[in-house]
């Protein structure tokens, strides 16, 4: 191909580009930031962020599975707590996904409301020149009847077309020109609606539940059966206020005694011997002002009660046992919660007897249900029931370290300044006591007595004020999805069209925003009503049935 006479190619030619400038790129920041792509990945990437958090013990919700995780792990877990994943839904990084979150959902629904608004006052669009190009083209002609005059026979056909579109839900529009006459009509905004109430109440969910982790709180306590616990910051074994929470203020008033606590476990299937079938803490509540109420908390059947849900974590065994003095005063009773059960509930617990005594005095002791005696001499459990209980005890003197002002554990000991006086490496064997019997402490330090075995629960209390407004954005979530996947949009027009012979001809057809297997069906019964208000069929002999298609789509 020839080129002009006056082109001139140069060999160095250059475009040059336009600068954005701090500006330009804060806007393409920000549209980045708020597109719906980015607010999906996002949602994603919040979802993978929280998985350590289902891995890795956390300190809010199980502080003592956080102290083990240490004790298991001596080198990896102060690397996983320089990276926060033990304080995983507190952490800065999990905190930064989640206000990305937040900021990209509100810079996603703001335009798109105003844009919602504005399209819902607009008039329905024009009807179409060609309505042949739309889906489900219907037309039918109508011939002239001698005492019939047009010009009013169209209004009256389009007002009857208008009265059917809004009995169907439709906004309606008229159109008007020399020959012809149409109505346009238009539904299923409520599906943007859908849209929207979706993605706000999404963002609601996210208020709720920083704002309930804000202001809430949990906590946690082991009680024995018998006891009982009142909800009152002294009497938590450990505690953990939001962030906007002041400590103990928000206690409600109420207190839980532990009745009994009963555990089914499988004794038919041998295969699935010992396995736990139900656990049942029937507990008896109390608050000021109300009579006491019998109740139970189940795994996952928790108890609501001042405005806390009291939650069954877990259950153990607690020896009940007696220490004396050689003259037999009584140094120490009380139930021992013993921690730590393997799926036989072999557990392990600590004694501490600080007076009372010639010296301080730390026992610590091992538990085995239903105890069995291994080939190497040492001794198991073999069923988490109590079958045949039995308490080892190893007995340490000195100074058990609680003198100095310094908390410690009740369920750890401390025997850097203790001596051991019986068990392994020592003259005298580990104490071994069965339900009711005494045995002799060591250097004639006085006697001790396992009394009986008690059952605990270990409970977890938890307060979040925004619980309510969750379910609520929960259930507006679960409805705007299913406006937004159900209602169709559609645009339907009728069109009256006066013909030479003085005749009629109507055409109908339909347009939808997306797929919609219904809109053909929908403009077809749009024309048979139509029709049938004007006294006529579609199958009647004095109407024409012109082309109809449901094949195109715009």
């Amino acid at each position: 191909m020839s080129r002009p006479s006056d082109h001139y190619e140069s060999s160095a030619q250059t475009i040059t580009e336009p600068q954005l400038g701090l500006k330009g790129w804060l806007r393409w920041f920000w549209r980045q930031l708020t597109s719906m792509r980015t607010a999906l990945f996002l949602l994603l990437l919040l979802a993978v962020a929280a998985v350590p958090g289902s891995i890795v013990p956390q300190r809010g919700a199980d502080p003592n599975g956080v102290v083990q995780y240490f004790n298991d792990h001596p080198s990896l877990a102060p690397v996983l707590d320089k990276l926060q994943l033990f304080d995983v839904f507190s952490s800065v990084w999990f905190s930064a996904i989640y206000l990305l979150l937040f900021i990209s959902l509100i810079g996603c629904i703001i335009p798109r409301t105003k844009h919602h608004l504005d399209a819902v006052r607009a008039k329905p669009p024009r009807t179409p020149a060609r309505l042949s190009r739309m889906v489900g083209y219907r037309t039918y002609t109508l011939p002239a009847a001698p005492e019939a005059e047009p010009s009013g026979a169209r209004p009256a056909a389009i007002e009857h077309a208008r009265t059917l579109l809004r009995s169907s839900g439709y906004r309606v529009a008229l159109f008007q020109d020399a020959r012809s006459q149409s109505v346009s009509g238009e539904r299923g905004y409520l599906r943007e609606t859908g849209n929207l109430v979706f993605h706000t109440a999404l963002l609601g969910i996210l208020l709720a539940v920083g704002l309930g982790g804000g202001f809430g709180y949990s906590g946690q306590k082991i009680v024995v059966e018998g006891q009982t616990f009142v909800n009152a910051l002294v009497n938590y074994d450990s505690f953990n206020p939001g962030r906007f929470a002041t400590r103990g203020d928000q206690l409600s008033p109420y207190s839980l005694t532990l009745d009994s606590l009963k555990v089914a476990y499988e004794t038919k299937n041998t295969n699935a011997i010992g396995q736990p079938l139900d656990y049942t803490a029937n507990v008896t509540a109390r608050k000021p002002g109300t009579a006491a109420t019998n109740t139970r908390i189940k795994v996952n059947e928790p108890l609501d009660i001042g405005g806390t849900n009291v939650y069954l974590l877990g259950n153990g065994y607690a020896p009940v046992v007696t220490v004396r003095d050689p003259s037999g005063q009584v140094a120490f009773t009380g139930a021992v919660p013993f921690v730590q059960p393997d799926v036989n509930n072999t557990s392990i617990g600590v004694i501490k007897v600080p007076d009372g005594l010639r010296q301080q005095l730390g026992l610590q002791g091992f538990f085995y249900p239903t105890k069995h005696q291994l080939p190497t001499g040492a001794y198991t459990s073999i069923f988490p029931g109590l079958r045949d209980p039995m308490l080892s005890l190893i007995v340490y003197g000195g100074d058990l370290g609680i003198d100095n002002g310094v908390p410690k554990s009740v369920y750890t000991l401390d025997t850097d300044h203790l001596t051991q006086l019986d068990g392994m490496g020592t003259d005298q064997p580990a104490l071994q006591l069965a339900p009711g019997k005494t045995v002799e402490l060591p250097n004639g330090l006085g006697t001790i007595t396992l009394d009986g075995v008690k059952r605990y629960a270990s409970l977890s209390i938890n307060h979040d004020p925004a619980q309510g407004w969750v379910l609520v954005f929960a259930l507006c979530v679960l409805g705007g999805l299913l406006t937004s996947l159900f209602v169709p949009r559609r645009r339907m027009w009728v069109k009256v069209i006066d013909e030479a012979d003085g005749g009629l001809r109507f055409e109908y057809a339909g347009l939808a925003r997306g797929d919609d297997p219904g809109l053909d069906a929908a403009v077809a019964t749009l024309a048979q009503r139509h029709l049938a208000a004007l006294g006529f069929a579609t199958g009647d002999p004095g109407v024409d049935a012109g082309s109809s298609t449901s094949r195109r789509k715009a």
